[in-house]
């Protein structure tokens, strides 16, 4: 066989062997898609110590805020069929030298950020950091690498405007994305904000053009709103200059039914995941107009499909071991470390196989 024919062969296979599936990364191959698998027991598996990362935020750091035990560090995410990259804190720096990452969302984007911050200073503990936050815009910096990893808080990812009305819930504009322009690595995530009632809503009334709405169906509304960031990402983005992905939906745990377990009220006490790669509940509603609108996006944006792994761990969860240490129920943000870490994994192995 000729030299031209063998590599014809070979870039044939290496051709089949990548590809986009609905704006997500995954092998042609589905018994290797990294988003499919399940939990597996992994007493060996190495963890960064939370009193390692001064700049970690209370809330997230159960073990300092008194969880007694440590079983749900002892699980690992495993594909079927293939395995994970390992996280190569030191291979990650050299990657984006001169390079910047923002994610941008709510509490859960300050999760896996902070998750993110932890594994690159805990695999760098002699490399200098800063940490500056400017109104919504935190950024850690390692300046040996020139690496900024930022996180821009936006819980709606469209606008909310002050007017003599009261506060509006903009679902057709995006003023804030200035920002965003022209960062290599871009993360966003919004979902939870979108069920506020009440007291807590930081909205009065939603708007869409010239018409206002009292209320509105809360995922007829988030999916306006995640139309307007598809419309804003196939304006602004240069795909050249910069990568773009999608967080998947993060779930909570209030409901111990959602995992066939109608006694337990919410997240709390449980110290081991969901054992199986099929969730009792099934799909998560929001999960599904993420990837609705994700499909009609032209540029190229990858969903870090983290929802079905996520809704497994239901042991995950600070419980009353977050929140400032407070003692109030927490069952939608996560333990650091912990699952968010799987995340940036994820997110790694997304970013050097694509």
């Amino acid at each position: 066989m000729g030299a031209l024919a063998i590599f014809g062969k070979i870039f044939v296979v290496l051709v089949s062997f990548l590809h986009h599936v609905n704006g997500r990364f995954q092998y042609l191959n589905e018994q290797c898609d990294f988003y499919k698998g399940n939990w597996v027991f992994d007493p060996l598996q190495s963890h960064y110590d939370s009193s390692n990362c001064p700049f970690i935020e209370k809330q997230f750091d159960c073990q300092k805020n008194g969880r007694p035990d440590n079983l749900y560090l002892q699980f690992r995410w495993q594909p079927f069929g293939c395995n994970l990259p390992r996280f190569d804190g030191e291979d990650f720096l050299r990657r984006f030298k001169g390079r910047s990452i923002m994610f941008v969302g709510d509490s859960l984007s300050l999760n896996q950020w902070q998750s993110l911050t932890c594994l690159l200073h805990t695999a760098n503990p002699q490399a200098k950091y800063s940490l500056a936050r400017t109104g919504g815009l935190s950024t850690f910096t390692f300046p040996a690498y020139n690496v900024k990893i930022m996180f821009s808080r936006n819980a709606f990812l469209v606008d909310i405007a002050n007017t003599s009305a009261g506060r509006v819930l903009r679902l057709d504009s995006i003023e804030g994305g200035e920002i965003w322009k022209g960062v290599n690595v871009l993360i966003f995530d919004t979902w939870h904000w979108w069920l506020y009632t009440g007291r807590k809503k930081p909205w009065d009334i939603f708007q869409e053009g010239n018409m206002t709405y009292d209320e509105m169906d809360r995922l007829v509304a988030y999916e306006k709103a995640l139309n307007t960031w598809a419309k804003w990402v196939d304006t602004n983005v240069n795909p050249s200059i910069s990568k773009v992905f999608f967080q998947g939906v993060s779930p909570d745990h209030n409901n111990g039914s959602d995992w066939g377990d109608p006694s337990a009220k919410n997240c709390e006490g449980q110290v081991r995941p969901f054992m199986g790669p099929i969730y009792p509940a099934g799909a998560h509603k929001a999960q599904i107009v993420v990837e609705k609108v994700l499909r009609s996006i032209s540029k190229p944006v990858f969903l870090l499909d983290i929802t079905t792994l996520s809704q497994l761990r239901k042991d995950g969860h600070p419980s009353v071991y977050g929140h400032g240490g407070h003692n109030d129920m927490d069952c939608t943000h996560w333990c650091l470390p912990g699952v968010p870490d799987t995340w940036n994994q994820l997110l790694y192995a997304a970013l050097i196989e694509t």
